[in-house]
């Protein structure tokens, strides 16, 4: 009989799985993997994509899949969640700063949409007055570029006093 690893274990090999458009931070620290459960002998991962649409959601169930299979993981089960939709307050704080210092402002905490119309609004609208500082090089004079950067998830943004491109990690 096969000994299975326990969760914390699978937790700890889903945590070197990088994300398919950000290498440099994982699922984990991204938030998207949201349970780890055995079902009799069927290892079932639950993922909730950042927004429904991901062009990368695909890959990132490939990557799970093979990152768990090279574990020797026989029976496995991806299981799609898009309820309670993804947020970027499930960032962990190591990702957050994982992707500031690769280059990418990371989300302005509590701003996430959270039910809270009048913000939401505001941040549709494009009327946010919210601070995004550049990760070069640490200032607050920063202006956005372009509401939308590389990937669907970030905004372009240039700091004004280092005059550096950089992306912001918008809020979903």
């Amino acid at each position: 009989m096969q000994v299975l690893p326990d969760t914390a274990q699978v937790w700890d090999w889903l945590a070197q799985v990088p994300d398919p458009e950000i290498p440099v931070i994982s699922l984990t620290d991204l938030g998207i993997i949201r349970d780890v459960a055995w079902q009799g002998d069927t290892l079932v991962v639950t993922v909730t994509p950042t927004y429904s649409g991901c062009p990368a959601t695909t890959v990132i169930n490939l990557d799970i899949e093979a990152a768990l299979r090279a574990h020797g993981i026989e029976k496995l089960e991806l299981k799609r969640q898009l309820s309670p939709p993804w947020t970027t307050d499930w960032i962990t704080p190591e990702g957050r700063e994982k992707l500031r210092a690769y280059g990418i402002a990371p989300p302005v905490d509590g701003t996430a949409a959270d039910g809270r119309l009048a913000g939401r609004i505001s941040r549709l609208a494009g009327r946010s007055n919210l601070v995004i500082a550049c990760p070069r090089c640490g200032s607050n004079a920063t202006e956005k570029v372009s509401q939308f950067g590389s990937t669907p998830c970030k905004a372009s943004y240039r700091c004004t006093d280092c005059l550096e491109p950089f992306d912001y990690f918008k809020c979903i």
